[in-house]
């Protein structure tokens, strides 16, 4: 069976191939995210639906950016008259977006709530640069 004849199987509802299509399963295997400056700490909120925050997703910061890692398990049954269908998907996503210089695993926070997950980065004092100075020349006319 091609891909094509598995996505428009003539069983599945226009909702479950919508739903299929909301759920990533169409796209790669990255993780949707949005990023914003909140006062002095930088948030990034991913969306992960489906997920125990507490076994399924690792959250880390090496090398300059932060990595969100996660992997779904889910088993669906459908029972009806004189038929069973169960169906699961399962996979691993993952994120790595770059960080401000100087961020640190230490202050970084994360929240799950919704099928979200919130990660909430400090951001470093910036060293404030040397003043510079330029010689100037004088000519005198």
């Amino acid at each position: 069976m091609s891909d094509l004849t598995k996505w428009f199987d003539q069983r599945r509802s226009p909702f479950e191939l919508l739903d299929r299509l909301f759920q990533g399963e169409a796209s790669g295997a990255e993780i949707r995210v949005e990023q914003v400056i909140d006062g002095e700490a930088l948030v990034v909120r991913a969306e992960l639906p489906g997920i125990d925050p507490e076994r399924d997703v690792d959250v880390s910061i090496s090398e300059g950016s932060l990595h969100i890692k996660a992997r779904r398990e889910e088993k669906i049954e459908y029972k009806e008259r004189g038929s069973y269908r169960s169906e699961f998907r399962y996979g691993s996503f993952s994120r790595s977006l770059p960080m401000p210089e100087g961020t640190t695993q230490d202050d970084v926070t994360a929240t799950y709530k919704d099928g979200v997950l919130e990660v909430r980065v400090p951001i470093p004092p910036q060293a404030a640069p040397p003043p510079q100075s330029t010689k100037i020349n004088v000519i005198r006319a």
